[in-house]
């Protein structure tokens, strides 16, 4: 698939502690986990095990990103502890070497370790960037209801399954064809998710009637995006959107050079 980052992030601290061994994690949301179920505990001890058992690691997590939204966001917080990792340890790991460890964790988390508009193939640990995406406002919208991956994954019928032309996506991306990346874009899993929330359909029904000029449903989902080229008419579908569904977000894809500061 194509995967590209947006300005839509969580706030992730991260410290080495020398007077004890364990990892802790806080949150600002008393329903996320702090133990082995958090992505972001499973990369401290991942990195521990394989580079420094002797240091404690206590992370913070503000959570903006949606949760349970397919946007990858306890795969992004975990990628966040590995780079923070990787600098306080002056360990020098490539991003290349990052992003194998973070297989480990989830396939989401090599691409959150890149962070930039890329081809993700394989299981999720070959990550080929591709250039930054056309100039465009992104509305995102979730349901209230949530689904789960691998409900919709074992939906799928693999000898009937249509996939994408994924090239012509990367293609459009290269040459900054915004028409192209508008005509070529589509999600495999959309019409399987759709069957189990229909709400899918109604947020992106309505997107396209406000305005936006493409709209598709994000990995398994269920959160949906719309692209606009004009701020304007992205923030009439922002807007508009917010009579509908609680969860509205105005976002842009993150730029290459913001990226590597962060890195």
């Amino acid at each position: 698939m194509v995967m590209t980052a947006v300005d839509l992030a969580d706030y992730v601290q991260v410290k080495s502690a020398a007077r004890f061994t364990g990892v802790k994690v806080e949150t600002d949301k008393g329903f996320l986990p702090q133990d082995y179920h958090n992505l972001a505990y499973q990369a401290a001890k991942k990195m521990q095990q394989l580079f420094a058992g002797h240091q404690g690691v206590q992370i913070r997590i503000r959570k903006r990103i949606p949760v349970a939204a397919g946007m990858g966001g306890g795969s992004a917080d975990a990628a966040a502890v590995l780079r923070a990792l990787n600098k306080l340890w002056r360990l020098k790991l490539s991003r290349a070497q990052l992003a194998e460890i973070g297989l480990e964790i989830d396939s989401d988390v090599p691409f959150c370790v890149y962070s930039e508009p890329a081809l993700v193939t394989g299981k999720g640990e070959k990550i080929l960037p591709i250039g930054e995406l056309p100039a465009m406002w992104i509305v995102l919208a979730k349901p209230k209801a949530s689904v789960s991956t691998p409900t919709i994954l074992k939906k799928i019928s693999y000898a009937q399954l249509a996939h994408q032309d994924v090239t012509r996506v990367v293609e459009a991306i290269k040459q900054k064809d915004e028409e192209l990346l508008f005509q070529t874009m589509g999600n495999t899993l959309e019409e399987i998710t759709v069957t189990v929330l229909p709400e899918v359909k109604k947020l992106k029904d309505k997107m396209l009637e406000f305005g936006a000029e493409v709209a598709q449903m994000t990995g398994s989902g269920p959160t949906v995006f719309g692209l606009c080229s004009r701020y304007s008419r992205a923030q009439h579908v922002y807007n508009s959107l917010k009579g509908f569904c609680d969860e509205v977000y105005l976002v842009r894809p993150c730029k290459l050079d913001s990226v590597e500061a962060e890195c």
